[in-house]
């Protein structure tokens, strides 16, 4: 089945056997009847398993090209699933340019219960193997990298994981399932921030993981079950339909993306702009055959060159909305220094380029023609 089938159809075959309702059901229950104690229909408790999650689950898995999908309240809470693989004492490398609130749960919340971070630039693989020790247990990767737009080598890195025998997780929630699949290169999980693209309307907050390790998805289905960091029958819903139509919103999102970024690139006030199809972009070639466009998601900076700079222009959209979050329909910008990366000390943004001029666009679907209009009067 291919990937726009997979969208649709992909793990959904007899999900409602009652009625054979096209769309899953929304199983809006806490418990399930049982006919003897321990004697059910797959459900018992909707903490451990709903058929609502349950089809969600099986899509996601689907369209990653895996076998089991794992879905969270939050993309957040899928994270914190995966550090809770580990114990006190083990080391985890991560990309040195990710989520701010990532950054956050590593240094703020697990190194507190003894897992030691290692912050690394990743964009040539062979440096990772200078930080690899005894302790370590996992490679945490992000491609392309928020806000900055880095693009690592997914299947470089794995044979750097495979070599020491280290996991090696991807969160993929820019590019998407679309546009690329970590474990068809080597990855052993892939996270999403699920509330992105993934949902793709702004209207529910999950996260997910999916793997194709039986052994590893029993850990994480209990660590999900234990924990109950779980996402709701409605939002499950919600997300399923936004994967229906994943395939032909980021063909849009990509194809916006590319005037937008091609439309600051050749603007007078714009200094620089980051955007991996760009034949200049670092690691361009990478991205190329990684990847199947370049996605959505678009920084730059300004001449002007200052935070009082970026701020007047993300004031001053129209089309664009001045919010958090990426991936939805809606065109978003942000500022990362103050808004999605206010967690990281301002020192560590600065050294991995995340200045207080940048400004970070999520272009949705809207009509390109409107998108440009709003940055012209905006910049002008």
């Amino acid at each position: 089945m291919k990937f726009n089938t997979k969208t649709i159809h992909g793990g959904q075959k007899d999900v409602d056997p009652a009625y054979g309702s096209v769309m899953p059901p929304i199983y809006q229950t806490s418990t399930f009847s049982q006919t003897t104690p321990g004697g059910h229909k797959g459900f018992e408790y909707s903490r451990s398993g709903n058929p609502t999650r349950a089809a969600l689950e099986k899509s996601l898995a689907s369209i990653e090209n895996g076998k089991h999908g794992v879905a969270f309240a939050s993309g957040l809470a899928a994270i914190d699933a995966v550090l809770k693989l580990f114990k006190p004492g083990d080391e985890i490398i991560s990309t040195n340019d990710l989520y701010g609130g990532s950054y956050r749960l590593f240094t703020q919340i697990f190194e507190d219960f003894g897992l030691k971070f290692h912050f690394v630039g990743m964009q040539d693989a062979d440096k990772i193997a200078e930080h690899i020790n005894e302790n370590t247990k996992l490679i945490w990767v992000e491609t392309p990298t928020n806000p900055m737009m880095n693009v690592i080598d997914i299947e470089a890195v794995s044979q750097v994981a495979k070599k020491n025998d280290l996991l090696l997780a991807v969160d993929n929630t820019f590019a998407t399932p679309y546009l690329q699949q970590p474990l068809d290169l080597g990855a052993d999980i892939v996270m999403h921030s699920a509330t992105k693209y993934i949902g793709g309307h702004s209207d529910l907050v999950m996260g997910s993981l999916v793997v194709k390790d039986d052994e590893l998805a029993d850990r994480l289905y209990f660590i999900q079950n234990a924990s109950g960091a779980i996402c709701g029958p409605q939002d499950s819903f919600l997300a399923l339909r936004g994967i229906k139509t994943l395939h032909i919103r980021v063909q849009r999102h990509c194809e916006n993306g590319k005037a937008v970024a091609h439309f600051l690139k050749n603007h007078p006030k714009v200094d620089h702009v980051y955007w991996p199809g760009f034949e200049d972009h670092p690691n361009h070639d990478i991205a190329k055959k990684q990847m199947k466009d370049y996605g959505g998601m678009v920084s730059f900076t300004t001449t002007e060159d200052s935070k009082e700079g970026a701020v007047k222009v993300v004031e001053k959209l129209k089309v664009f909305t001045l919010a958090e979050s990426l991936g939805g329909v809606e065109s978003l910008a942000g500022h990362p220094a103050s808004m999605t990366h206010a967690s990281i000390p301002k020192e560590q943004r600065e050294k991995i380029g995340i200045k207080d001029s940048l400004i970070r666009l999520s272009v949705g679907i809207e009509d390109e023609e409107d998108l440009l209009a709003d940055l012209e009067q905006a910049l002008d």
